[in-house]
């Protein structure tokens, strides 16, 4: 029997490079950040490459779908990928004083707490990322985004509470759709048990 599709994608791909490229932007990102003050060069630098990440992140996705690239090396490494330089960028922020550490905190913990649920769920079935959960992603990017952005030169205060009051969104929504994951978790694990159950 000749092998699927999937399993002759060859690992190196575009797609996966693409996400290699990604995770090796992180600790640049990171140099550029503490690099300099909050509206120098660096800075500046610091968002582009935040910026240039995140379009990767984007792009590497759409290829593997249109080409029919997806790889069980790109299924580990993209989510991987994406929680280094969104975690990167909440923890250099908190370190900078420009963030609250709680609400890095909340986040991270969000985001590791589900990774590591999905891995004890995934005898039970696969949990599929929600629309709730790709609309977090799109709202902490952007509040992330604000907040590395020196516009306080230009706005003024206004800067700041614009900034807030995106993060206070992507807070929200991080939660909100924690909580909603959980609760599938323990619809599937009671829905597979309750199949074994009537099959035994």
């Amino acid at each position: 029997m000749s092998n699927s599709g999937a399993e002759r994608v060859p690992t190196l791909n575009i797609a996966n490079v693409l996400t290699v490229i990604r995770i090796i932007m992180v600790p640049l990102f990171i140099w550029f950040l503490v690099a300099d003050g909050r509206d120098g060069l660096f800075r500046w630098l610091a968002v582009a490459t935040f910026a240039v990440a995140i379009y990767t992140d984007k792009l590497d996705g759409d290829l593997a779908r249109s080409r029919g690239l997806i790889t069980d090396f790109g299924k580990i490494a993209d989510p991987i990928a994406d929680k280094l330089l969104i975690g990167s960028a909440l923890v250099m922020l908190s370190i900078l004083g420009e963030l609250w550490w709680w609400v890095t905190i909340v986040i991270l913990v969000r985001e590791i707490g589900i990774t590591v649920m999905r891995f004890v769920v995934i005898r039970y079935g696969v949990m599929a990322a929600s629309r709730g959960g790709k609309l977090k992603t799109v709202i902490q990017t952007l509040a992330i985004f604000l907040f590395l952005l020196p516009l306080s030169s230009w706005l003024g205060d206004w800067a700041w509470w614009i900034s807030a009051a995106a993060m206070a969104a992507a807070v929200v929504i991080t939660v909100v759709t924690g909580v909603d994951y959980v609760l599938q978790a323990i619809k599937l694990r009671s829905t597979a048990r309750g199949a074994t159950g009537r099959s035994s």
